[in-house]
């Protein structure tokens, strides 16, 4: 499906509602670049691990390996304290990956209307239609183009 623009009408429109040279609404289709979003990733898997899975992951093993070391919890006889110590270092990690998501969350929504708050919670469909990116505004030429695409095309004959 491809959009065509009239570009030589002669009717320029000006404003917010102005859709773009590519036919595309000019409300809430903001552009956001692949550098900041990969910044922004980067950086927050970077704090998440520093700040939130490393040291509840240590802290948890800490913990861990001082109650085999009181007796509290029994180091196996076969693997010995290996195994309670990984389960204790893993949990740690992944509740604290898991505690950075929301801040994580605020940082990508601070980017633009493409990471809304609905941003990353499941069962969500996002609007995308003709000329339309995140933005449920339907600007008058957006309507008009729209109105032409179903007006072309041909009904189909019926078959006896």
């Amino acid at each position: 499906m491809t959009t065509e623009t009239s570009e030589g009408s002669g009717a320029a429109q000006t404003g917010p509602a102005a859709p773009a040279k590519d036919g595309k609404c000019g409300i809430g289709d903001s552009h956001i670049h692949r550098d900041d979003v990969r910044r922004i990733w980067k950086e927050c898997q970077s704090e998440s691990f520093w700040y939130r899975a490393l040291p509840l992951s240590l802290t948890g093993m800490a913990i861990t390996g001082a109650l085999i070391y009181n007796g509290t919890l029994n180091a196996s006889k076969r693997f010995g304290y290996f195994p309670k110590l990984a389960l204790a270092g893993i949990l740690g990690f992944a509740v604290g990956k898991a505690s950075y998501a929301s801040t994580c969350r605020e940082k990508f929504q601070k980017l633009g209307p493409g990471f809304g708050p609905g941003f990353g919670t499941w069962g969500r469909k996002p609007h995308f239609g003709p000329g339309h990116r995140h933005c449920h505004h339907v600007c008058e030429e957006c309507k008009r183009q729209e109105a032409q695409a179903a007006a072309q095309v041909p009904a189909q004959p019926a078959q006896s």
